[in-house]
């Protein structure tokens, strides 16, 4: 349980807010490289941490991300013409640059641009998204690179997604490996054969699903890192075996989630307001499995009955709290346990309707919570911390970016899972080598 001062504060992310400063510190993602592909293209809106601005690929293929409202008499320039080099409000044709200057007044007699110059902030384009910082300028840290810097423009994919509540509630369901035992569970998990993987090694995932539906306690052990932290939910299988799913947090709102034999790619958590989060799902480096582990993804098993989410662009919602998620009370009896149809929108489900902002002196956690009570801690002590003057954590610098991983195994006796998905994991490292190789 949090005391309601410290909910205000893990939970506002406006200018001036403690969490709000402490995000504007590193480098998160605007909008999506698709949402402003071409130069001279439409602009796009962008909410973010209670900002509201504007981005456009201007003539040249620079972007620039502004401040919505123009100075002269506060019309959007979401509505302005991206033309030569510049975005053109077209109430009165002041024209802005990619850093905010304005530079062209053409209803003028006397002109005086060189005067005006409104809010922007740096961007830098990377694995198909468009990541930007909005902190002081002179506080500006280099950018953290996870692998997209060199990821090949034909494996960049990114999409995102948006939930209508406050972005923790919506980073809590990533660190909560409990939900999976329930809210995306169907009852033909139960008709999946034996394949002869639940041994010690890796499974594949459709006995993977398996083991979720089998063990609903599942243990929780938490790995204290100099990015964050790792944890691992550990589960008996059908065998007896100690199934481990390793999913990893980096600070200040990236996860990246357990998968057979290692996962990279990362899901950053990112505030529009306190109130509407955009979830960025992508991928940072070259997948690497070597020797096909974990066979085709659980999705694919023949009686899943879920959709899935795109694989980039921004995601249409369907499912929504206006029309109940299109739930299926007859599938909730013998088809799905939610009876929500889209595996995507269940999570949706469960933390759109806490309310756009949980009150969380009112939750009551148990042992599977550990990790989202980690989590909590820690952005409450940086957001404090940074207050206090202190250089907020994992900035760039503070380690290898590009080795963080998740990971997912059935351990044998004496196997400790902190070392699955690290350099020293003997399938990492094989993995590293053919690409390198």
């Amino acid at each position: 349980v949090l005391s309601a001062e410290d909910n205000e504060i893990l939970t506002r992310v406006g200018p001036g807010t403690q969490m709000g400063n402490l995000l504007r510190r590193y480098w998160i993602p605007a909008c999506l490289s698709a949402e402003i592909a071409e130069p001279d293209g439409p602009p796009a809106r962008v909410r973010l941490l209670g900002e509201d601005l504007v981005a456009f690929r201007d003539t040249d293929g620079r972007v620039g991300l502004i401040e919505e409202q123009c100075p002269h008499r506060g019309a959007s320039l979401f509505y302005g013409r991206n033309e030569e080099c510049g975005l053109r409000c077209t109430y009165h044709g002041w024209k802005f640059d990619v850093t905010g200057q304005c530079v062209d007044q053409r209803s003028e007699l006397h002109p005086f641009s060189q005067r005006i110059r409104i809010t922007s902030y740096p961007v830098r384009e990377s694995g198909g998204i468009m990541w930007t910082y909005m902190g002081p300028t002179d506080s500006m840290s280099p950018f953290r690179d996870f692998g997209t810097e060199s990821l090949p423009a034909s494996l960049v994919s990114a999409n995102k997604e948006i939930i209508y509540c406050n972005w923790v509630q919506s980073m809590d369901g990533d660190l909560d490996t409990a939900h999976i035992s329930n809210l995306h569970q169907f009852d033909a998990i139960d008709d999946v054969p034996d394949d002869g993987t639940d041994k010690p090694g890796y499974p594949s995932g459709y006995m993977s699903m398996k083991f979720w539906r089998h063990d609903p306690r599942a243990e929780i052990e938490v790995d204290d890192t100099w990015h964050g932290f790792r944890y691992a939910g550990i589960r008996t299988t059908p065998n007896g075996h100690r199934h481990a799913r390793i999913t990893a947090w980096i600070f200040p709102a990236i996860s990246i989630i357990s998968q057979i034999p290692f996962s990279t790619r990362q899901i950053f958590v990112v505030p529009a307001d306190d109130v509407t989060t955009h979830r960025y799902n992508y991928s940072v480096q070259p997948v690497a499995n070597p020797h096909g582990l974990g066979g085709p993804p659980f999705f694919t098993y023949e009686k899943y009955p879920f959709e899935m989410m795109s694989p980039s662009g921004v995601v249409d919602r369907k499912y929504t709290r206006e029309n109940d998620y299109q739930i299926d009370r007859i599938a909730q009896k013998g088809t799905s346990y939610s009876g929500i149809a889209d595996f995507r929108s269940q999570d949706a489900m469960a933390t759109e309707t806490a309310g756009p902002v949980y009150d969380r002196t009112r939750e009551h956690l148990g042992s599977t919570d550990i990790a989202l009570i980690r989590m909590h801690r820690l952005l409450l002590r940086a957001a404090k911390g940074l207050a206090r003057g202190e250089e907020p954590p994992v900035l760039a610098g503070a380690g290898d970016f590009r080795a963080i991983r998740g990971a997912e195994k059935i351990l044998a006796d004496g196997e400790d899972w902190r070392v699955l998905g690290t350099d020293e994991d003997p399938t990492v490292r094989e993995a590293l080598s053919l690409r390198e190789g």
